[in-house]
């Protein structure tokens, strides 16, 4: 069972969700209810129940996972990719996507038809149960009067693109593939987001991406990489 389902099992059972955060060692999210109970849900799928009152938040959970099944696989097989100046990444991710049978959405590869870029995005990213952003060092930036402090960045549109794709779809369905560089600022610091790191091609990112799109509902063997 994934994240969003659990959540919505437990606010449909009557539970008030206090809070979420990730596990310490990023291995899925805990999720902290009014009544004392305390629910981690693993990325892998499975979940465990502690802390008071956790009897009726298991069976509930238990009984959600029954009726649900095998873990569903994604509506189909699209995936949004958000990327930047980097044209060899993007690339390499469209070929290692494609060589999984999956299609890759790139925003300014699809109609627009009289939309803005903001609604264009809406509307695509409402189709896919996925989005990889590609995090690559394409500017430079600091503070005011601080060139000692010069960092390399993301561009504006991927940091702009990555909040529209963490709103849409939440961030247990969002990768990061962060291109590692001196001096590389990451483009955001919320907590509990996947980044995957990746060198000069996407070889070593492979086994991590796979098992989080695995984890997502689409169904890629391990024979594939």
């Amino acid at each position: 069972m994934d994240l969003i389902t659990a959540k919505k099992v437990l606010i449909e059972g009557g539970f008030a969700i206090d809070s979420e955060e990730r596990l310490g060692n990023e291995t899925g999210t805990q999720i902290r209810l009014g009544n004392g109970a305390i629910a981690n849900m693993f990325d892998k799928g499975s979940f465990s129940v502690q802390g008071r009152n956790r009897e009726r938040v298991k069976e509930l959970l238990d009984n959600a996972e029954s009726d649900l099944g095998e873990v569903p696989t994604s509506h189909n097989n699209e995936v949004f990719v958000v990327y930047g100046h980097d044209q060899t990444a993007k690339t390499q991710l469209e070929a290692l996507l494609r060589r999984w049978h999956l299609e890759p959405l790139f925003l300014d590869q699809l109609p627009s038809d009289g939309q803005t870029i903001l609604e264009k995005l809406e509307k695509y990213t409402g189709q896919v149960g996925y989005a990889i952003v590609l995090a690559t060092p394409d500017d430079e930036g600091h503070r005011v009067g601080r060139t000692d402090e010069k960092a390399y960045r993301v561009r504006q549109n991927v940091v702009l693109e990555l909040g529209m794709v963490l709103s849409l779809l939440g961030r247990e369905r969002v990768a990061i593939l962060m291109k590692e560089s001196h001096s590389m600022e990451k483009p955001s610091d919320i907590q509990g987001l996947m980044y995957i790191p990746f060198s000069d091609d996407l070889e070593g990112a492979q086994i991590q991406l796979l098992r989080e799109l695995n984890s997502a509902g689409y169904r890629i063997s391990i024979d594939a990489i």
